[in-house]
């Protein structure tokens, strides 16, 4: 689909960006903003409704729907895989944010999500859990680690996936069905396409 093709109605355009890393990067250690007072978390085995509550904050402005679509047996079957690790940053004993590796497939990782709490953003956490999160994603030796962004994600998202030592390797636009549509997000979100 070109960039200029025109979009249907109830469709959206999502332009998707795909990155990878295959060597561990050379950042040094990840650091939390000064005078914040942070930790980090692996949830195993998450509950359904705590993942939904992170996942559906978080995800909310940006568009994530997948997750929404799947019913709980469904979703519990992922997040509580041993072969996913879902990690929760707290701040101040609050959820900021959490990151999702998903190790399912031999020899390579993806991390299938990651953001923050929209009150933690631009408060220069993303960072340090941006460079924690691949820090621990390397500490299994895989051979590629890879991440997927869109438009319709934070307009910081790619900057800092490649900061973080990612790079872009694919990129395809595609139609999607418009997730406000069918209440799977409320209808009051904007979204750029």
């Amino acid at each position: 689909m070109t960039a200029d093709a025109e979009v249907p109605p109830g469709k959206l355009r999502m332009v998707i960006t795909s990155l990878e890393m295959h060597a561990r990067p050379s950042h040094g250690p990840a650091h939390l903003p000064a005078g914040i007072k942070a930790a980090l978390l692996r949830a195993e085995s998450p509950t359904v409704s705590f993942y939904r509550y992170l996942y559906n904050t978080i995800g909310e402005p940006w568009l994530w729907y997948e997750r929404r679509e799947f019913d709980n047996a469904a979703l519990a079957a992922i997040i509580q895989d041993p072969k996913v690790e879902i990690y929760v940053l707290y701040v101040s004993g609050v959820p900021a944010g959490y990151g999702e590796l998903d190790r399912r497939k031999d020899g390579e990782i993806e991390l299938a999500y990651f953001g923050l709490m929209p009150e933690f953003i631009g408060k220069g956490l993303g960072r340090y859990f941006l460079t924690w999160i691949v820090d621990a994603a390397w500490s299994h030796e895989p051979k590629r680690l890879w991440v997927h962004s869109c438009n319709f994600d934070h307009p910081e998202a790619l900057r800092a996936y490649q900061r973080a030592g990612f790079a872009p390797f694919d990129q395809e636009t595609i139609l999607i069905d418009d997730p406000r549509l069918s209440g799977l997000i409320p209808t009051h979100i904007g979204v750029k396409s």
